[in-house]
């Protein structure tokens, strides 16, 4: 190993990539070298596993390095990797994010400071400074606007890995968007962990819809921007007058839904009924005829029954879903699911997951099939794909500028991606 190259390794979320973005360039400033950064995933218990096995196999692969952990694993349950003999240091989500937590490293740190860095997340009052200018591919880039949750979904430990919502201030938001474009992006994503919670914080309460339009009346020359997942019962009316009214606006929404059914809804301690859902997606398809959805959804939650299952598939059709992401649910201790009745088995579990994954698989086909013979703007990832505005891949026979946007009719697909 390069001793002069710390190695950071990314568990979870989009908003991990980010930070370990921001990461890399407060260790850099510091000088820390010979370091193995994991930063951790706490979604699942399986993504805590995933954690611990990633960690002996970069102790293995790295014999000489110090070991640092952070994430919201880290956050969550600090004593689980304390405990690990492969771990040097412990360090919170809050703490990663400071530059004095770096700065007090350096090249020899272990012995030299508690092991256990880990503080009261939920007394976190702002989003840290930190602005990564390209994080992403050459094409897209990804703006960090929100933090934490201020709810309490019963399966749900995120919030105690993040900490309470708090939000990135809206012209602190447009001045990175702006340097973005200047440096040739032509697509920015707005990420957080509760994204339409963003603005009930910050003075007057703006909402999502405002800082939407704000980016696009004060960015002119931002071609594409895009809003990673929603709550849709948050849905602000300035919002949907974006969906309907400004094409720069991608037509895709990935929808926080979970679940089908309106008893496990409320068992969950979700906002929204199937109804709500229903209700949004037709109103959003009313407003912009092109827009694709994608969502999560659980299998399995504890009393989840076959009627209850059935309605998160029917779900997949009535809300006319493209993209799941399907998560076959898991005793997460520490959340209040964990303490009720677990009557679903695994292998019910896991058929159930299979069948809502097959549903997806099946939406997408027909996605793409509708796509046929249409035309796209196509942003470029690489030489050879591209994503359309709904977010599908498109593959093309011959090279295309990667990071420009080009106009493509589509000849076919392989039930996965796109043909131009």
């Amino acid at each position: 190993m390069d001793a002069k190259a710390p190695i950071f390794a990314t568990l979870g979320c989009r908003l991990n990539a980010y930070e370990t973005e921001a990461m890399k360039t407060l260790a850099e400033g510091a000088g820390v070298e010979g370091a193995v950064v994991v930063n951790t995933c706490a979604v699942t218990a399986e993504a805590v596993r995933k954690a611990r096995q990633e960690i002996r196999r970069l102790r293995r692969e790295n014999p000489e390095a110090r070991v640092i952990v952070t994430g919201c694993a880290a956050q969550t349950e600090p004593e689980t990797f304390a405990s690990m003999d492969e771990v040097d240091l412990v360090v919170g989500n809050a703490e990663k994010m400071e530059p004095a937590t770096w700065s007090k490293l350096g090249p020899n740190f272990i012995g030299e400071t508690e092991r256990v860095q880990v503080d009261d997340i939920m007394s976190v009052t702002e989003t840290a400074g930190h602005l990564i200018d390209g994080f992403g591919t050459r094409s897209r880039a990804y703006v960090q606007v929100q933090n934490g949750c201020d709810h309490r979904c019963t399966f749900c430990i995120i919030p105690y890995g993040r900490g309470n919502s708090r939000s990135v201030p809206a012209g602190v938001v447009v001045d990175q968007i702006k340097r973005l474009v200047d440096k040739g992006f032509n697509e920015v994503v707005l990420t957080g962990v509760d994204l339409t919670s963003w603005g009930a914080d910050l003075p007057g309460e703006p909402r999502l819809g405002d800082l939407v339009m704000r980016i696009l009346r004060l960015v002119p020359d931002l071609p594409r921007l895009r809003i990673s997942s929603i709550d849709s019962i948050e849905a602000d009316d300035n919002l949907m007058l974006a969906i309907a009214t400004e094409p720069r606006l991608m037509p895709h929404l990935h929808l926080s839904l979970q679940h089908g059914d309106d008893l496990i809804l409320k068992r969950m301690k979700r906002r929204h009924l199937r109804d709500d859902a229903i209700a949004f997606t037709e109103e959003a398809r009313k407003l912009r005829s092109d827009i694709t959805f994608g969502a999560d959804i659980i299998a399995g939650f504890p009393t989840e029954t076959d009627a209850h299952f059935e309605n998160s598939l029917r779900l997949v059709e009535e809300c006319h879903l493209t993209w799941l992401h399907v998560f076959p649910y898991s005793v997460r201790e520490g959340t209040p699911a964990a303490r009720i009745p677990q009557k679903v088995n695994g292998a019910v579990i896991k058929e159930r997951a299979a069948r809502l994954r097959d549903a997806g698989n099946r939406a997408v086909a027909r996605h793409l099939a509708a796509q046929h013979g249409r035309a796209h703007k196509v942003l470029m990832e690489n030489p050879r794909m591209g994503r359309t505005e709904q977010f599908a891949e498109v593959t093309f026979a011959v090279d295309q500028v990667e990071g420009a946007i080009v106009d493509a009719v589509i000849t076919g697909h392989d039930g996965v991606q796109l043909t131009a």
